[in-house]
């Protein structure tokens, strides 16, 4: 797979304050639509692993920095990067730009979780080949996902 993980988003009305400038809460839910995207990318469709397999990817912790603003009409260009993937969680970091200037980047940790136990587990097999597939080998030092 091709690293990092490339999409973009519409910045849309919803988004947006009265002033047309990003809501840093959509941006939250943006973020989470680039991360479903990318894990059907992988060949793990979200509907199909919640609903049949039971299992999700839940946000443990994030961080982001904004450093432009954004506005309605805009599309921004979406990096996901794969840092490190752990036992069962694995660190991932977005950088957002639009037209070549970076507007905000956010760092984030998600781990396998059981939805009927509510509870961690290990990464399916396949699930981690696949994730490790998309490591970025100079950044696999970086600490950030907890086993």
């Amino acid at each position: 797979m091709e690293t990092p993980f490339k999409t973009k988003r519409m910045l849309n009305f919803g988004d947006c304050d009265i002033s047309g400038t990003a809501y840093f809460p959509s941006y939250l839910n943006i973020l989470n639509g680039v991360n479903e995207e990318f894990w059907l990318h992988l060949g793990f469709p979200w509907h199909k692993i919640i609903w049949e397999d039971r299992w999700g990817t839940p946000t443990v912790h994030i961080s982001s920095d904004f450093s432009s603003p954004s506005f309605f009409g805009e599309e921004l260009d979406f990096e996901l990067t794969v840092l490190k993937v752990g036992r069962s969680s694995m660190t991932i970091h977005h950088d957002i730009s639009c037209k070549g200037e970076k507007r905000w980047s956010s760092t984030q940790v998600l781990a396998a979780s059981d939805l009927d136990k509510h509870c961690s587990i290990p990464w399916p097999d396949d699930v981690r080949a696949a994730l490790l597939a998309c490591l970025v080998e100079d950044k696999q030092s970086e600490p950030g996902a907890a086993d």
